[in-house]
């Protein structure tokens, strides 16, 4: 009987031990970096081949949406920007012409002013060859007009042009982060709008646990300490794994009432994110445990 008495008294010993050394400093759950992936332009869906569950690197195109429209109106501009070069380089080349029709005038001037010295031509007709060569130039000044009104013109077009091309490139929707697609909410084929959500990727390579501290706790903590987090592993006890507090809140708020009793929420609390490297054990909504001290891990 002493002999049953004192192993059992032993055994208490033991788990009172251990319960003790396995006291955390603090609870909550983890979070990923989730963000709702939505189109930026109208129109139906072309393509969305990938499945729930699939790895995502950023930049990866997850949808294209028909872009039919868009090239035709882009065609319609590319041609309109032609003929508005095709009229500049008629300019161009009337002033190229008018050019040299002033300069075989100035030849002629030269000519006509030493003919004068032997008085064989007259005042009359050198001007009337200064003349011509003040419409010239008259001219060219009014095709330099026409060609910058053209000009503003192609700028119009080039304008539109970019506005097309980015709601070209816009038509294809990225993944705006390296993660996993969680959720899809539409299929190739379906109707889409500007800011409709296609998708939900969530970042699980890296875990948030969302815990919360007292008072007297956040004197004794600071954001870029390590930690260790743990949790839940069956029969074994505990998975372990090394954390770093990633924010601390600087505004205190009532205890959260998912993880607390009614008697406890009217304390006040700081919320804290730890950062966790997810080897794919853990996934959001998982509760955790934290050990900021040394004494107690």
């Amino acid at each position: 009987m002493k002999i049953r008495t004192l192993i059992f008294i032993t055994a208490m010993i033991a788990a009172g031990c251990k319960t003790k050394n396995e006291v955390a400093d603090a609870y909550g759950n983890f979070e990923a970096t989730e963000v709702k992936v939505s189109s930026e332009t109208n129109g139906r869906i072309l393509q969305f081949d990938f499945k729930e569950g699939s790895a995502l690197e950023k930049g990866t195109v997850l949808a294209l949406i028909d872009t039919t429209l868009l090239d035709l109106q882009k065609q319609e501009i590319n041609a309109s920007i032609n003929s508005v070069k095709t009229k500049i380089g008629t300019i161009n080349a009337q002033n190229d012409l008018i050019v040299q029709q002033i300069e075989n005038i100035k030849v002629n001037i030269s000519r006509t002013e030493k003919m004068m010295k032997d008085d064989a031509a007259t005042q009359k007709q050198l001007d009337d060859l200064t003349g011509q060569v003040a419409v010239l130039e008259k001219q060219i000044a009014a095709n330099n007009t026409q060609k910058a009104s053209v000009a503003a013109e192609l700028y119009v077009y080039d304008s539109k042009r970019a506005t097309l091309n980015e709601q070209l490139k816009r038509s294809s929707v990225k993944s705006p982060l390296s993660g996993t697609l969680i959720e899809k909410y539409a299929e190739a084929g379906e109707f889409t709008a500007s800011g409709k959500p296609l998708a939900k990727i969530a970042d699980l390579s890296i875990m948030k646990l969302k815990a919360y501290v007292s008072g007297t706790q956040t004197g004794k903590i600071k954001i870029g300490q390590q930690c260790t987090v743990r949790i839940d592993d069956g029969k074994k006890g505990y998975r372990t794994f090394t954390g770093k507090i990633g924010y601390i809140s600087e505004k205190a708020e009532f205890t959260p009432k998912i993880i607390q009793t009614k008697e406890e929420r009217v304390i006040l609390v700081y919320a804290v994110n730890i950062d966790v490297i997810n080897d794919g054990s853990l996934k959001s909504g998982m509760p955790g445990e934290v050990i900021f001290s040394e004494k107690n891990r």
